[in-house]
């Protein structure tokens, strides 16, 4: 068995703890919790979505979102407007306050990513993004007729999100 087989998932979810660890370090100070800031950016990314739509792209339960909502719009950074495709539904808008939170947010993965791959040279950093890329397509590509429903969702919307 390769070195590698043992290693990978391992190896990528330590790095990704260590990014999301280091992003609440440099976002220390901010109103905002992780899951918040997450939330703002996955809205700017998709402004005037219905929030069972932010929800799958979060990869949370509707309620869990409802409530992080409701702290967000209670701050005044986000507003629920009356879907007119659908009475029932909601869509979501950032507000003008969000601007200085998505700018800090910005600002913090940056900071992380500089720090991440620091000692890297841009052809590594170019072969590391390279190869990140094609694993995720590989994950995410349908596998056929017989693909599960997980098999063809946008593996790039559901990329952890506010940890660069």
């Amino acid at each position: 068995m390769n070195l590698y087989q043992n290693r990978l998932g391992f190896l990528m979810a330590d790095v990704f703890r260590l990014m999301r660890r280091t992003f609440e370090c440099r976002l220390e100070g901010s109103t905002l919790t992780q899951a918040q800031a997450r939330a703002l950016v996955y809205l700017a990314r998709q402004e005037g979505c219905r929030q069972v739509e932010l929800a799958e792209l979060l990869e949370v339960q509707p309620i869990t979102l409802a409530r992080l909502i409701d702290q967000l719009a209670q701050a005044g950074l986000v507003e629920r407007r009356a879907d007119p495709k659908d009475r029932r539904a909601y869509q979501l808008f950032l507000t003008p306050a969000a601007t200085p939170h998505l700018q800090a947010i910005d600002q913090a993965a940056t900071m992380v990513r500089t720090q991440a791959l620091g000692g890297l040279d841009e052809e590594q950093i170019a072969t590391l993004l390279f190869a990140l890329g094609q694993m995720r397509d590989n994950l995410g590509a349908p596998r056929g007729a017989g693909a599960s429903a997980c098999s063809g969702k946008n593996e790039q919307e559901l990329s952890p999100g506010v940890v660069p």
